[in-house]
């Protein structure tokens, strides 16, 4: 097909031990781009409404976008959709690192698995070839062994990996799917329905090239935002402390979530933020391919009870294992980030669970007969490293955990829902909306549940950086404790630019950077699309981010599941600048509704907003 696609879909049936490729049409790129819009059409139009998430009905797909692979700066990610076991919702997670180049270069743009096979298998494609191979040496060992073992396999290191490790065999809820060793397809519990599938992993080897359209033009497009891109703020940030620069931003607001988020104030970040870490175990710095920003942090801990090798942590494991179990022992939540790459655990999800479970045992919800003796205290950097092991493998206590909180308090009840911090499901990430409000709407309205990246409002509101992908009059600072219903389209507008960066391959952290007539022409310049301008580039955002949540109303979303839990929108903060703050969700949710013209008292998007989209057939479909 040429112009920023290999014109290549692969089905693969693993009850049949089947393969067949799709060719996808134009129109359908151009309304769906790929990533993870066009693996929502698949999803929406080949996945019945109800099916089990860890069945064989549900699909499991892989996809990349027109950019992916091309040196468009950070053009290298990937996104992996399926129906959630974690939230029973539509679930997507993204990830970078080099796998989703190297699975594009081997000729295909995604692949699409529906059944289970019978044994244990891993999908290997080359160079425009596919076949499916035995995993059952492979079932029950973690990701690095399983990456090694692959490529020596197939006598190869040329050969990039994604695999599950025994989290994902074990169908933890929110087990992540890891390529590059330590790169995460994280969030929504895509390796678990990979285990269900026993789809050990993915092996990609290629050397065809992304046709682009118009050469010149793109790459002075992708000169001028490399020179932007070297100019901000955020790349001298991030290429300093790693993810981990946020952390103190976010404390100082009071809003770093701690001790399952009853405070919003961590008096020992200075143990384990940014400085901390290069000081005391950075050992190197790593860049996703064509980005231009080394955020990866490569650390070291040589001596003690966790030494190790690897990458990370990252901010949010900083919060779910750090301020969020109220350790400040930075090695041992490095170790336990290491771990859950190794496990293939989602670190957001596996923190915030840990942190529910202490706060269960600090108020005698949990006992020692029920956590296998360990007393589950915050602060014991030793329990969380136990329990990590324990959510892994399902034993004991970790069977449990491996649930998430939602259904974890559901089962222990005793008031426990209150403080089960999740929306739709999916565990919160490390940002305390009491401190910045409309953080709190993003997180209630994300289509996948508790998202910090369906819309980055953190940037505007707790870092108060201006994004240029906003339209020039949403640029303006604001007050983060503001509950103007008005704000509502700065959400909006984020989701929506951020369903494009996630379905044509592009890393959000760059995105926040440039703005969106960069962004279009770089896809217009890949792809050939002439009238592929700003607006088209807003109006496919909004069209994706209305087919996903067709998707969830069609499974019985409605505006009752855009809440938040009620320790944010009851209990006010006890100290820090944020003190005494809740959140009022309603009249921002009504404003966000109107906007996205979507029914205000269902949620549900109108036929009159699908219509306006394209998406007319669905309307049908989620009556």
């Amino acid at each position: 097909m040429g112009n920023g696609y290999m014109g290549k879909i692969l089905r693969v049936d693993l009850s049949k031990q089947k393969i067949t490729e799709e060719f996808p049409d134009e129109k359908a790129l151009k309304m769906f781009l790929g990533g993870s819009g066009l693996a929502t059409k698949y999803l929406f139009d080949d996945v019945r409404k109800g099916v089990d998430p860890l069945g064989p009905e549900n699909e499991l797909i892989f996809m990349t976008g027109p950019l992916t692979g091309t040196t468009s700066p950070s053009g290298g990610r990937y996104s992996v959709i399926a129906k959630s076991p974690l939230t029973g919702f539509w679930g997507q997670a993204n990830s970078a690192g080099y796998w989703g180049v190297d699975f594009k270069r081997s000729g295909f743009d995604g692949v699409i698995f529906q059944g289970i096979s019978p044994k244990p298998v891993y999908l290997v494609t080359d160079d425009g070839k596919a076949e499916l191979r035995d995993a059952e040496h492979l079932w029950g060992r973690g990701v690095f062994e399983t990456t090694s073992m692959i490529k020596e396999e197939l006598g190869d290191k040329k050969f990039n990996v994604a695999c599950i490790g025994s989290a994902g065999e074990n169908l933890v809820r929110y087990a992540a799917i890891i390529n590059d060793l330590h790169r995460a397809a994280g969030r929504c519990g895509m390796g678990a329905v990979m285990g269900s599938k026993r789809l050990k992993a993915i092996a990609s080897r290629g050397s065809r090239k992304v046709e682009i359209a118009d050469e010149d033009e793109f790459h002075k497009i992708v000169r001028k935002s490399v020179e932007l891109v070297n100019e901000s703020f955020i790349k001298m940030s991030l290429e300093t402390y790693g993810t981990a620069v946020v952390i103190d931003l976010v404390e100082i607001r009071g809003g770093l979530p701690t001790r399952n988020w009853q405070t919003g104030v961590f008096p020992s970040v200075g143990k384990i933020n940014g400085p901390a870490i290069v000081d005391n175990i950075l050992v190197d710095r790593k860049a996703c391919f064509a980005c231009p920003i080394s955020c990866g942090r490569v650390t070291e801990i040589k001596a003690g009870p966790y030494v190790s090798k690897g990458e990370g942590p990252e901010y949010e494991s900083i919060g779910a294992f750090g301020s969020g179990c109220g350790i400040d022992n930075l090695e041992a939540i490095a170790f336990a980030h290491y771990l859950s790459n190794d496990y293939g655990l989602d670190v957001i999800s596996t923190g915030s669970t840990i942190a529910f479970a202490m706060e269960c045992y600090e108020k005698g919800i949990l006992t020692k007969l029920d956590t296998d003796g360990l007393e589950l205290r915050f602060g014991n950097p030793d329990v969380l490293i136990t329990l990590v092991h324990k959510i892994a493998k399902r034993e004991g206590i970790g069977n449990l955990l491996a649930e998430g909180v939602k259904i974890a308090s559901e089962r222990l009840g005793k008031g426990s829902e209150r403080f089960a911090m999740h929306t739709k499901g999916l565990e919160l990430p490390y940002y305390d909306p009491r401190a910045a409000k409309i953080t709190g709407l993003a997180f209630a309205t994300a289509n996948r549940g508790g998202c910090h990246i369906t819309a980055y409002v953190q940037a505007p509101t707790f870092l108060g950086i201006p994004i240029p992908i906003l339209r020039e009059e949403d640029r303006e600072p604001f007050d983060p404790f503001s509950e103007d219903p008005r704000l509502a389209k700065i959400v909006k507008d984020m989701e929506d630019a951020f369903a494009v960066f996630d379905s044509a391959g592009m890393c959000k952290f760059i995105g926040l950077i440039l703005p969106a007539d960069h962004w279009a022409t770089m896809i217009s310049t890949v792809t050939g699309w002439k009238d592929f301008d700003e607006n088209a580039f807003r109006k496919t955002g909004e069209r994706i981010y209305n087919i996903e949540r067709a998707f969830n109303v069609r499974e019985g979303m409605t505006r009752a599941h855009d809440t938040l839990p009620r320790r944010l929108l009851e209990e006010p903060l006890p100290e820090g600048p944020a003190k005494g703050h809740v959140i009022n969700l309603d009249p921002l949710l009504d404003a966000y509704y109107e906007l996205r013209g979507w029914d205000k008292k269902t949620g549900k998007p109108t036929p009159e907003k699908l219509k306006e989209l394209g998406l007319e057939e669905l309307i049908q479909k989620i009556d």
